[in-house]
């Protein structure tokens, strides 16, 4: 039921099973990985929220029977769903999102509609709700647009270089005013690159990694926007989980909190490329294709604000987490032929 590489190390002290945990987007990448986490540590109930539309049923199906599981579809942009959800949960993690830069470009009213009004449909609800404790969201790095500084410091953002970051950082906005004015503190986490075990590699706006995974599987060559020595701060699921458990149990918090969830380093498209031709044993090369719109061409987190306010420390490095994932896709597609 759960996967035997991951989760081995609690991120918690208290007795989860005394908890009742909502995760919205909890049937998509990452939502379903707290998901997984949260049962795995026997918490006392967890209740995910998710339309399907950019989630899939198979990453939460293996957990349906489960006494402590409980599935609702529904849209972040009903606000009377969003009160339901909330109703007797004490701790609200909020993943449901539409992500990718491309396709905000393509459809930005979409983007709006989900990642603000949904957005602010959840904070509202948890903010009336009497039991929650505590709300932690998914804000992005992509907030930090077209700031060359380097690494990424909360407090030094620039200008969003597409729909998708304005969006994010509209996020952000509402949530320090909620805080302001109703006393309602919450935290962001700004992802940088996540990637690991059931990020869909054949969505349209699949990030980078899940692409390049696949074509080294099929032996065939990956497509590098650029001339490949665009970075990122690639972070292995396992950390966003780690952020995640940590925040939610945070009980110091006095103010509304954003903090740089990543590794603090920096790998190049080329470099993976390289990492893939070892892990796979496989001597593929990448082609070469215009830079896309909207795209920041370096990033890299500065990870001291989350290290010392929540005691997180990234226990993946990229490379192991790469290992993992590659083996992931292709067990998944090994099943898929069967």
């Amino acid at each position: 039921m759960y996967n035997k590489e991951l989760y081995h190390i609690p991120y918690h002290t208290k007795d989860l099973s005394s908890y009742k945990f909502l995760i919205t987007g909890g049937a998509g990448f990452i939502g379903s990985n707290i998901v997984e986490y949260l049962l795995r540590y026997n918490a006392g109930q967890v209740r995910v929220l998710d339309n399907l539309s950019n989630g899939y049923y198979s990453n939460i199906e293996k957990f349906i029977e489960l006494p402590n599981f409980e599935f609702i579809k529904g849209d972040i942009r009903d606000l009377e769903t969003c009160k339901k959800a909330v109703e007797g949960m004490d701790f609200v993690s909020h993943q449901a999102a539409l992500g990718s830069v491309p396709r905000s470009i393509v459809d930005p009213i979409t983007s709006n509609e989900t990642n603000i009004s949904g957005f602010l449909n959840m904070l509202t609800a948890v903010k009336d709700a009497p039991n929650v404790k505590r709300m932690v969201y998914a804000a992005s790095s992509s907030t930090y647009g077209d700031s060359k500084e380097l690494p990424k410091v909360e407090g030094v953002e620039g200008k969003p270089l597409s729909p998708y970051a304005v969006t994010k950082a509209v996020n952000e906005l509402y949530a320090d005013v909620f805080s302001k004015v109703y006393g309602f503190h919450t935290i962001g986490l700004r992802y940088f690159n996540v990637f690991g075990p059931k990020q869909n590699a054949n969505n349209p706006y699949a990030a980078v990694i899940p692409i390049f995974c696949k074509h080294f599987i099929e032996n065939t060559s990956p497509t590098i926007n650029g001339d490949g020595i665009t970075s990122r701060d690639f972070t292995f699921v396992e950390n966003a989980v780690q952020a995640n458990i940590r925040a939610l149990l945070y009980d110091k918090l006095e103010k509304h909190e954003v903090f740089n969830m990543a590794c603090g380093d920096q790998v190049s498209l080329n470099e993976m490329i390289e990492m893939l031709k070892r892990i796979s044993n496989k001597d593929i090369n990448a082609v070469y294709g215009p830079e896309r719109a909207g795209d920041v061409k370096h990033s890299k987190a500065s990870i001291e604000k989350i290290s010392r306010e929540l005691n997180y420390y990234p226990e993946f490095k990229f490379e192991k987490g790469l290992k993992i994932v590659f083996d992931w896709y292709q067990n998944e597609m090994l099943e898929q032929i069967k």
